[in-house]
């Protein structure tokens, strides 16, 4: 059910008009495929030049959205909150219906012929559900940082990416993506820094095989997508730092991208760091394994019969 009319609400003027805008930008988004956040839908809001970018104004988005909502007017399908999911168990009906559903989702390593490992850090929790697509697509672990990586996250990477290196890996790659920002900006070196550490302990090759790129939001970035910019916080012990590097005290937030920019970045980031070829032959096998679980299920009758004479 998109819409429900839970309450009766007489809107005219100008919140009609923000409410008739929000959902069509929802609407645009929800064909491309994407489910929004509030966060992104004031952006776009900002982006299009339809309010100014301060809080009051995201405040203001917020309570619009929710009265819209109310009022079967926005699809509540069209936004998340991607930090509170309830967390089920799966069921199914009986042994023939879960291989039927496993058989689709089967998965090898992709990537166990590659040379490279790779993996996308995401600095915001909001914004897995944007990453999420082209990894899950490309067979890639991605993770959020939630600001800064904690140091048994950093330690478990470390952990991680020695072992790929010891399976024959030659290079370790994070893909990373943050705010542009003194604090965003320095968390690309803070995650380069703390699992380099950890790697070097146990293997001083691996820890140089390690390659941190940072992929988004970065200054070429600001300049071809021109997301709307915020002033950065002065309070910020990076500040200055940052100020001095880019000369600006204007930072832009991740969120701010629409989200087929992001996607796009990280389809692109991981396609460069694999063989096409290699690639081809690992989905041919895991097809082909995927068909071997269908037929099980197609013939589950069969199957019970040789089982339990």
């Amino acid at each position: 059910m998109p819409t429900i009319r839970y309450e009766d609400l007489d809107f005219r003027g100008d919140t009609l008009t923000r409410i008739e805008q929000a959902a069509r930008i929802c609407r645009d988004y929800a064909r491309q495929g994407y489910t929004l956040t509030l966060r992104q839908l004031y952006y776009q809001h900002v982006a299009q030049g339809l309010i100014p970018n301060n809080q009051r104004e995201y405040k203001k988005l917020g309570e619009i959205v929710r009265k819209g909502r109310r009022a079967g007017l926005i699809d509540w399908n069209h936004l998340e909150d991607r930090t509170r999911n309830l967390i089920a168990l799966a069921s199914w009906d009986s042994p023939a219906a879960i291989m039927d559903a496993v058989a689709g989702q089967f998965k090898q390593d992709l990537w166990a012929e590659q040379g490279n490992h790779v993996e996308v850090w995401i600095e915001k929790d909001a914004l897995v559900g944007v990453i999420q697509g082209a990894c899950q697509d490309n067979d890639v672990a991605y993770f959020s940082c939630r600001g800064y990586a904690s140091e048994s996250e950093a330690w478990g990477a470390g952990q991680r990416l020695l072992a790929a290196y010891r399976r024959g890996k030659s290079r370790l790659v994070i893909l990373h993506l943050g705010d542009h920002d003194p604090s965003g900006i320095d968390m690309t070196r803070d995650v380069t820094d703390r699992v380099q550490f950890f790697l070097r302990h146990h293997s001083p090759a691996a820890a140089d095989s390690l390659e941190v790129r940072r992929l988004a939001l970065n200054s070429l970035q600001v300049e071809m997508y021109a997301p709307p910019p915020n002033f950065a916080k002065e309070t910020d012990s990076r500040y200055d730092d940052y100020v001095e590097r880019f000369a600006t005290t204007d930072c832009w937030e991740l969120d701010a991208l629409a989200p087929p920019v992001i996607d796009a970045l990280v389809r692109d980031a991981i396609d460069a760091e694999r063989d096409p070829d290699v690639w081809a032959e690992a989905l041919a096998e895991r097809d082909r394994q995927r068909a071997s679980l269908k037929a099980i299920a197609d013939r589950w009758d069969e199957v019970e019969a040789f089982i339990n004479p």
